[in-house]
């Protein structure tokens, strides 16, 4: 069985991506089967603080394995203050829920989800998301991406 040959990291799982903000949070789900990723949900915050009722919601309909949290980086590496937010996000996630969390660098997310909000193939798609919510199906994208790498040689 497939299954069984595949890494631990590889075997079938689902995953929710979050591109934090102090206004808005985007959500995408990610299956790794095709390790891909559909965008969502974009959720309102109050200066950083989520309704943890709708992330509640989220968790309790897709299950998923592990929560990816995007982490806002400088383009030299540096860590910003948002850095910081993002990872104080990712630990709440955490500590209730009790879904374990990673972290993914999100350098040049949000230019990529403008750049495919305003490309012709994705503009019909994309009418009703937001640039929140296709940066979180980025993270997601990347983050599998990323898993893929050490096996790609084998």
């Amino acid at each position: 069985m497939l299954k069984d040959k595949l890494p631990a990291e590889l075997s079938p799982k689902i995953v929710l991506g979050f591109d934090f903000g102090l206004k808005n949070i985007g959500v995408a789900v990610g299956q790794s089967i095709t390790a891909t990723a559909t965008p969502i949900a974009t959720l309102k915050a109050q200066d950083g603080a989520p309704q943890w009722l709708q992330i509640q919601t989220l968790i309790d309909e897709w299950r998923p394995a592990i929560l990816l949290v995007g982490l806002p980086i400088h383009m030299d590496g540096k860590e910003q203050a948002m850095t910081q937010a993002a990872r104080r996000f990712g630990n709440r996630l955490n500590g209730r829920f009790n879904v374990p969390v990673q972290w993914v660098d999100e350098r040049l997310t949000s230019y990529e989800a403008e750049n495919r909000m305003s490309d012709v193939k994705y503009s019909a798609h994309t009418a009703k998301l937001s640039i929140d919510s296709l940066s979180a199906q980025l993270i997601v994208e990347q983050w599998f991406e990323q898993q893929k790498k050490p096996y790609k040689n084998d």
